[in-house]
């Protein structure tokens, strides 16, 4: 018989990745929210966010492996859910099959455990697949992102993926304030572009959460860190407050800067992105990504870019940067700097940074951290 606190936490996890399928919840958010609101031990918590994360990140793969021993595959959520649980432990963790079915269909609703009990059990006789009908299935990405990123990386795509399904580490700043290592990488830029000099006003443009606005503040006198949402401003202030950075939030449109042209000696621009470079902290993201988005998205970057300059003082440093690492995001949008706005000249970027094209980039296949792309430019005087 399943112990009572398995059972509970897999009923937990059951529980939220039954909302995020059907109602759309952001699984980060509502994790938090429920493990804030439980009473599980701290082990017990880890263990659903191991549950969460993984199922989400992996759920192609594994109704895969479940849909084999499905005679209808339109289950409700609830169901859906309950079956990755269970298929995670026993193909992605190992766990010994009793232990994983029996907690499993304890955590099941009751009408269901027979169900949950065969389909589970013949997955656990089943064992691993050594023969994958395509890379996506196999690596749990949607179709149309293996194509993407297969034309964007060439032969890095798939040891990128493979990467990216990694649970994320956790990095924490001398500062306390924690921030993945590619996102420390941008801060360093800041120093680095401006080699020694210490300007008056610096700006981020896109700031929240605001991990890069409170790094450029150990470069610059004092940054505004702007956000479009309110809350989203709130957080910046957050970060301001738990580093003691001397950074004053506002709220404002990046693409309409609330400024008088060159005032500020440093311009950030951590653009909105596809995201496809932080997809193993953010599992849900290869879900909601669509490919339609990033050409948009390009455009609005390069309108960031575009006006930041605006801002910028003649001798000014301007860093662009995105968690992502598609073409159209990054060495498109430069492109466009270069034949538009030519009087930004680019910086060639130290290591840890790779080279790529007029600037430099982070893949997680060699580097322990999320996927980022970014270029560094001095306007000229």
């Amino acid at each position: 018989m399943a112990d009572a606190a398995g059972v509970e936490s897999r009923r937990t996890a059951i529980e939220v990745l039954e909302r995020v399928e059907r109602d759309g919840a952001y699984a980060n958010l509502l994790l938090r929210e429920t493990l804030d609101n439980c009473s599980l031990s701290d082990r017990d918590r880890g263990f659903v966010a191991e549950l969460v994360y993984g199922v989400t990140r992996r759920q192609r793969t594994l109704d895969f492996l479940i849909d084999q021993h499905l005679h209808d595959l339109s289950i409700e959520p609830r169901v859906r859910a309950a079956l990755r649980i269970g298929a995670y432990q026993l193909v992605m963790l190992d766990t010994a099959a009793h232990a994983a079915v029996d907690a499993t269909v304890g955590a099941s609703p009751k009408r269901v455990r027979g169900l949950v009990n065969a389909v589970l059990r013949k997955v656990a006789k089943a064992g691993t697949q050594t023969m994958w009908p395509s890379i996506g299935i196999e690596l749990s990405y949607p179709e149309w992102m293996i194509k993407q990123l297969t034309d964007d990386l060439g032969d890095r795509c798939v040891p990128v993926l493979r990467a990216m399904n990694e649970a994320a580490t956790v990095h924490i700043r001398e500062d306390g304030y924690r921030q993945d290592l590619a996102s420390q990488e941008v801060g360093n830029l800041i120093g680095f572009a401006l080699d020694g000099a210490q300007p008056a006003r610096g700006l981020d443009v896109c700031a929240a959460p605001g991990g890069k606005a409170t790094a450029m503040a150990g470069h610059v006198d004092t940054v505004i860190g702007l956000d479009l949402h309110l809350h989203r401003a709130g957080l910046v202030e957050q970060a301001a407050a738990t580093t003691g950075a001397d950074v004053l939030a506002g709220v404002a449109d990046g693409r309409s800067l609330p400024f008088p042209d060159d005032t500020f000696g440093a311009v950030l621009v951590d653009a909105p992105c596809s995201g496809l470079g932080s997809l193993r902290r953010r599992p849900d993201a290869r879900w909601r990504i669509e490919r339609g988005d990033i050409d948009g998205l390009a455009g609005l970057q390069f309108g960031l870019i575009e006006e930041a300059k605006r801002g910028l003082s003649p001798g000014g440093i301007l860093i662009y940067s995105v968690c992502t690492m598609t073409r159209s995001e990054t060495l498109a949008v430069d492109a466009r700097v270069a034949e538009e706005i030519p009087e930004l000249t680019p910086l060639q970027l130290p290591a840890p940074w790779e080279s790529y094209g007029r600037g430099g980039r982070l893949l997680p296949d060699t580097f322990v951290g999320d996927a980022m792309t970014a270029f560094a430019y001095r306007l000229a005087d």
